[in-house]
C-alpha cells in the first residue's frame, strides 16, 4: 500500500510540474505575457548572465515580468533574481519586461526605445 501511495504522489507531482504553462504566449510574431501585453528585451542584459541591466528608476518604465516564487525554469525559459530580490522571466537568457506606456494589449510603442528596447520575439 504504502508503495502505492508514493506512486501516485509521484504521478501527481510530475503532473503538476508538466501542466505548468509557459509565462508568455506569441501574439503576431511576438511575446506577451499573460496579461496580453507586449513584453521587450533589452540591449544592456547580457544573455545568460542571470542579471538584469535594468534596475532602480528603469524599473519603473520597464517592468519585470515577475516569476512567483513556485516557478519553475522550463524550456527556453529561465528565471532570474533581481537586485531588488524579486525574481523575473527571461527567454532564451535575456529578462523580459513590460513597457510602462503601452496601454492595452496590442500597443507596442516601446519597440526601439533608445534604440536598446526591442519587442521580444520566439
Amino acid at each position: 500500500m504504502r508503495i502505492l501511495m508514493t506512486a501516485a504522489a509521484l504521478l501527481v507531482a510530475s503532473s503538476l510540474a508538466w501542466a505548468q504553462q509557459a509565462p508568455t504566449k506569441t501574439q503576431d510574431g511576438a511575446l506577451v505575457g499573460p496579461n496580453g501585453m507586449s513584453l521587450y528585451t533589452f540591449d544592456k542584459d547580457e544573455a545568460g548572465s542571470g542579471k538584469s541591466a535594468c534596475n532602480g528608476p528603469c524599473s519603473a518604465n520597464w517592468p519585470a515580468l515577475a516569476a512567483a516564487s513556485g516557478d519553475q525554469a522550463q524550456g527556453e525559459y529561465s528565471i532570474i533574481r533581481r537586485e531588488d530580490g524579486t525574481s523575473q522571466w527571461a527567454y532564451k537568457g535575456k529578462p523580459l519586461y513590460f513597457w510602462a506606456k503601452d496601454a492595452k494589449p496590442g500597443d507596442r510603442s516601446g519597440d526601439g526605445v533608445n534604440q536598446v528596447w526591442h519587442l521580444a520575439r520566439p
